[in-house]
């Protein structure tokens, strides 16, 4: 296995980087990584360098670029040539920390989606409260900020299809994320694809589901526009970060008591924090193309990443994407 790495994205990037795929080495032994950036900067943080191929460039996408312009004028930026190796078939899969916006352009012009997915789309894999073995699946969390009724039954059948062969989810159950459990609610997007949800015998639809229950495991895919879904991801991400603070702030408050009361509660409260965050599941997946193309957060830190290329491994080991584009050359025919 082969993944090229865009080594000088996000906002710990290399250090963070470098150090997760040093991690992720120790246990997958299997991997070949391929570095690409500053490889000075990148040599410092390497304490192995067996299966580690540096690929020196001085040009990176930053943070403010704007996505479809950068990919096209950069050409040696980290993560273009890293995205041109697995066009190229010389690495099976590509990992960037970076700006969002250019890795989904590079995803969509450079690697390319599969033959009769029209809209490939982002997916992350979010915790279940009380299960933390388990999860569900949703997007599309941004790629498309408008979408078709259609766009929202093929989310469905990528979900489907991923947590089916990744995630090991027998027959997954599929909401359709709405303001209200009645088959009437909603705006004509999610009415329209509602029926065409319910009409499709191959998904196993269980209806719509509203925000609040997501985390409760009401669905083992959850599908919704690209809009929406990117909301509801950040509100998660921040209800959960201000929880933890006022958490935090509310044991403070209260002295000497608060702090030996912290104390006493300090492994169950950990516990919380690991339960609540979902990186341990890997990263963003654009899902719809032709190699695995996968986003981590940009403040993300070794764990994080470490996390990202066990996803990757499974993701390359399951041969979901070969699978997925058999499935659709098939029902084309």
């Amino acid at each position: 296995m082969k993944i090229a790495v865009d080594a000088m994205g996000g906002d710990n990037a290399p250090q963070a980087i470098v150090e997760g795929v040093m991690l992720a080495k120790q246990d997958f032994p299997d991997i070949e990584f391929q570095l690409y950036g500053k490889e000075a900067e990148i040599k410092k943080y390497i304490t192995d360098e067996k299966n580690i191929t540096i690929i020196h460039t001085d040009e990176k996408i930053a943070s403010d670029d704007e996505p479809v312009k950068a990919i096209r004028r950069k050409k040696t930026a980290s993560m273009v040539l890293a995205a041109q190796a697995v066009k190229n078939e010389e690495a099976d899969a590509i990992f960037s920390a970076g700006n969002t916006g250019a890795l989904l352009a590079a995803g969509l012009f450079i690697v390319g989606r599969i033959k009769n997915v029209e809209r490939p789309g982002l997916m992350s894999t979010l915790p279940v409260m009380g299960e933390p073995d388990k999860g569900f699946d949703m997007l599309d969390l941004g790629a498309n900020a408008d979408n078709k009724p259609e766009h929202l039954v093929q989310y469905a059948v990528l979900g489907s299809f991923y947590a089916e062969k990744v995630r090991n989810v027998q027959n997954p159950r599929v909401g359709l994320l709405n303001n209200g459990t009645e088959e009437t609610k909603g705006s004509e997007l999610t009415k329209k694809a509602f029926e065409l949800l319910a009409a499709d015998e191959t998904i196993n639809f269980v209806g719509n589901v509203e925000a609040r229950e997501l985390l409760n495991g009401v669905a083992d895919v959850v599908v919704t526009d690209g809009f929406t879904g990117n909301a509801v991801l950040k509100s998660i991400e921040g209800t959960a970060m201000n929880m933890m603070s006022l958490l935090k702030t509310a044991i403070l408050s209260e002295g000497v008591k608060g702090k030996m009361g912290a104390l006493l509660l300090k492994n169950a409260l950990r516990g919380m924090k690991d339960e609540m965050d979902y990186s341990k599941h890997g990263g963003a997946v654009l899902f719809g193309l032709k190699a695995p193309v996968i986003k981590t957060h940009g403040a993300t830190g070794p764990d994080a990443v470490r996390y990202t290329i066990r996803q990757i491994h499974t993701m390359l080991e399951t041969q979901v994407v070969p699978q997925l584009v058999e499935y659709y050359e098939g029902k084309a025919e």
